[in-house]
């Protein structure tokens, strides 16, 4: 698997395990660093999610609102595929310089 198509996969949820355990022998600096973006927006929509739906069990009207928020981790997803495809090294907006840094266990199989 390329570089490449480590750093796209990296962004979709739970093809993040396919690029991460199918990569291993092509991994380099880039693929590393859209898999730090990508786990960490898998994390934050994870959660954010987890949190929206105990709050729309609570209070049901809002419900509608609060799913519209889902529509920006999408938004982000597409950010995060266009700057892997063009190999790009850029942070997600909004949540990216988070994981700059996070996730050490991803350098372990870097160059």
């Amino acid at each position: 698997m390329s570089s490449k198509t480590q750093s796209i996969l990296s962004y979709l949820g739970i093809l993040w395990l396919v690029a991460y355990f199918g990569g291993k022998q092509k991994r380099d600096s880039l693929s590393t660093y859209h898999l730090r973006q990508g786990l960490g927006l898998l994390v934050v929509a994870t959660l954010v999610n987890l949190m929206l739906n105990i709050i729309i069990m609570l209070v049901p009207t809002l419900s509608t609102p609060l799913s519209l928020i889902s529509v920006v981790f999408l938004i982000l997803m597409i950010f995060g595929i266009i700057n892997a495809a063009n190999e790009v090294r850029k942070p997600l907006p909004l949540i990216g310089k988070l994981f700059e840094d996070q996730f050490p266990f991803l350098d372990s199989s870097k160059e």
